[in-house]
């Protein structure tokens, strides 16, 4: 027996297929391999690239007679898209500030009005009156921006949710391949 059908059996036996169907398909192979070299044809030109990769060819032999499971695609990245990941962290962040900048209450802005008070016309004294005021300049602009960034946040979500559910899970790609 050649040493390429040797090698398919050693790899059907690490596969799992039982002795029975192992020798087989080790015999069809043979076969099949000497009917080609009576006719004049190499095992090489034979099996194609194959002849240069014995594991490789006993696996999907092994896998198109359904005696062990097809191998699965390799997996497509479930990467989300850069653009989402960073529109969403912008989002999250921009909350955070706004919430933050609107606990603290800063900047604070101090209003001093200053009166005078004159007592009859040319009396000379007067009363002096200083009132100071504190509020907090930017607490409508914090808001408008505390609203916006919760319906960026809101949008992204919606966006990830849509991208979730665009992704094909893996039991209905297992499924497809049976099909």
């Amino acid at each position: 027996m050649s040493e390429f059908v040797e090698q398919c059996r050693r790899e059907w036996k690490r596969l799992g297929v039982a002795d029975p169907l192992a020798q087989e398909m080790a015999a069809d192979l043979a076969s099949d391999l000497a009917d080609a070299e009576a006719e004049g044809v190499s095992a090489a030109e034979y099996l194609g690239s194959s002849a240069s990769d014995p594991r490789s060819f006993a696996g999907s032999w092994a896998a198109e007679r359904g005696v062990i499971p097809a191998p699965s695609p390799p997996a497509k990245g479930r990467r989300a898209p850069l653009a989402l990941v960073v529109f969403s962290a912008v989002a999250a962040l921009t909350v955070a500030v706004a919430a933050l900048l609107l606990a603290t209450g800063e900047p604070k802005v101090t209003l001093t009005a200053r009166t005078t008070r004159s007592h009859p016309p040319f009396s000379g004294g007067g009363v002096s009156a200083v009132h100071r005021v504190q509020a907090s300049a930017a607490a409508p602009v914090e808001w408008i921006l505390l609203v916006v960034a919760i319906a960026a946040l809101g949008f992204a979500a919606w966006l990830w949710l849509r991208w979730s559910r665009s992704q094909p899970s893996a039991a209905s790609a297992d499924r497809d391949l049976l099909l």
